[in-house]
C-alpha cells in the first residue's frame, strides 16, 4: 500500500500529466492513436499488427482497425513477412515519416514555446531532471 504522500503526488502528477496530454494534442493533426503507431514503427521498424497491439496494450481488433486507417492515408504500407507467410509486417512509408515528423515537431515547438516562456532556468533544469524520472517510471 502506497504511503498517503506517494499517493498524493501520484494524483496530482495524474492530473498535470492529462492536462498537458490534452493541450499538447490541440497541436495535433493525427489523432493521437495513429500517431502512437507511427511512433512505434518509427522506433521499431517493422511490426506485425498483433505485435503493435501488444506494444500500445490495446486489442488486436482495435489496432487492425488504425493500421487500416494509416494505410488508406498511405501512411504505411504492408509488406510480406520474410519467416512466415501467414504474417504480414506493416511499416512506415516516406509520407508517414515525414507526417511522423511533422507532428512531433508542432507538438515539440508549442512544448518547448512554452517552456521557454513560463519556466525560470531553475525549473527547466527541474523540468529536464524529472523528464528521466517520469521515463523510469514509464516503463515499470
Amino acid at each position: 500500500m502506497p504511503t498517503s504522500e506517494a499517493a498524493a503526488i501520484a494524483a496530482e502528477l495524474r492530473t498535470a500529466m492529462g492536462e498537458l496530454t490534452r493541450r499538447v494534442t490541440h497541436e495535433d493533426r493525427i489523432p493521437l492513436t495513429q500517431v502512437a503507431v507511427l511512433g512505434a514503427l518509427d522506433r521499431n521498424g517493422a511490426m506485425t499488427t498483433s505485435d503493435l497491439a501488444v506494444d500500445q496494450r490495446v486489442r488486436p481488433q482495435s489496432m487492425a482497425r488504425a493500421v487500416g486507417l494509416l494505410m488508406e492515408q498511405d501512411l504505411i504500407t504492408r509488406r510480406a513477412h520474410p519467416t512466415d507467410g501467414r504474417k504480414s509486417l506493416v511499416e512506415l512509408s516516406d509520407a508517414g515519416r515525414a507526417a511522423l515528423e511533422e507532428e512531433r515537431g508542432r507538438r515539440a515547438g508549442w512544448l518547448a514555446r512554452a517552456i521557454e516562456s513560463e519556466l525560470t532556468d531553475e525549473e527547466r533544469a527541474l523540468l529536464a531532471r524529472s523528464a528521466a524520472m517520469l521515463k523510469r517510471l514509464a516503463a515499470r
